[in-house]
């Protein structure tokens, strides 16, 4: 499997990202199987299919907080997290400060963006 392949594999993850793609969904996309993929994508990104899943999710997320108003339990939903609590516990790992901290460094507010 081409470095380029895998690159496609991530890319398609991340353009996937709100219908939560699976690994068998991205290994029928690229045309091997699901365990192959795994192996390959792990020793090139350097974490599992699952990691990189929660990654983008959670950069997705920050996205849509510097962009919408919408409630942070919406966007926790959204991404698939049960509660906002297990959300700012994800964020906060990825991102250093809250959801709620994160959305103001962006200029956020009331649905408002600052230039």
């Amino acid at each position: 499997m081409s470095i380029q392949t895998i690159e496609t594999m991530a890319k398609w993850v991340e353009n996937n990202i709100a219908e939560s793609p699976s690994l068998q969904d991205m290994s029928s996309y690229v045309g091997y199987s699901p365990y192959y993929c795994s192996t390959k994508f792990r020793k090139h990104m350097g974490m599992t299919y699952k990691q990189f899943l929660a990654q983008c999710k959670l950069k997705a997320a920050a996205y849509d907080l510097c962009i919408t108003d919408d409630r942070i339990i919406d966007i926790a939903f959204r991404y698939g997290y049960s509660s906002s609590e297990a959300f700012a516990r994800a964020f906060s790992g990825l991102f250093q400060c809250s959801p709620r901290q994160y959305r103001k460094t962006c200029g956020v507010s009331l649905g408002t963006l600052s230039p």
